[in-house]
């Protein structure tokens, strides 16, 4: 059974260092205690892409630039009481080197790689993007001479 609550928009990003993935500890429902790419529901007026940015540095203190969609999910909620949401992902950039300071939704903030996310109480989403892009990133390398 689905929702019957209109579905909320909401936007997460993931942030890349060296083969690792910036995730956050989620303080809240409906994803409290799961590991998760920063992000959240968009405030009203907001396009999914500025909703990832401020969600990003809201919960990391980390300002990211560049968005671009990397995937989207509708995640229906377990029962008609439960909110359903439109999430858009965006791969974001990075000029800082900063660690991450958990604050706003995320009780601890830590980079992982793809193997150490499927060990992780996590989302589907999360692990799924995860793979993807570390194998998007592995190509590209590759693909390069000498790479």
């Amino acid at each position: 059974m689905t929702s019957a609550l209109p579905p909320q928009a909401a936007s997460s990003a993931i942030l890349e260092r060296d083969g690792k993935f910036l995730l956050i500890r989620r303080k809240n429902p409906p994803a409290a205690d799961l590991y998760a790419y920063p992000g959240g529901r968009a405030e009203p007026g907001e396009t999914p892409d500025e909703t990832a940015v401020r969600e990003f540095f809201e919960e990391t203190g980390i300002a990211v630039r560049d968005p671009v969609l990397f995937a989207t999910y509708d995640l229906k909620g377990k029962d008609e009481e439960s909110p359903r949401f439109l999430l858009s992902v965006f791969r974001v950039f990075s000029d800082d080197r900063h660690e991450a300071v958990a604050a706003d939704d995320a009780t601890d903030a830590g980079w992982f790689t793809p193997a150490e996310i499927r060990r992780l109480p996590s989302p589907k989403s999360v692990r799924e993007c995860a793979e993807r892009l570390a194998e998007e990133i592995a190509l590209k390398i590759a693909g390069r001479p000498g790479g």
